[in-house]
């Protein structure tokens, strides 16, 4: 004998059984999934990007800086 496993939801507390939802009720749920995925998804290409323009900021920073230092020990020679 085999214990079977039903799948459950827990929306406010109260636990439904899968099984048991209307077919839009189940509809719903797999967007809810596929959202959820889909945010989790985005805020990691959001680090990305984060981390991208941080990186582009510091090459304009020392692409600016630079040059000047050069021009600042050029003229104390």
């Amino acid at each position: 004998m085999t214990e079977e496993t039903k799948k459950t939801i827990k929306v406010d507390d109260i636990e439904y059984n899968i099984d048991d939802l209307t077919e839009a009720q189940k509809r719903a749920l797999q967007h809810i999934a596929d959202l959820n995925t889909k945010i989790i998804n985005t805020n990691f290409q959001l680090e990305q990007l984060q981390v991208s323009q941080a990186s582009f900021k510091n090459i304009l920073k020392n692409s600016l800086v630079g040059p000047k230092e050069e021009t600042q020990a050029d003229s104390e020679k």
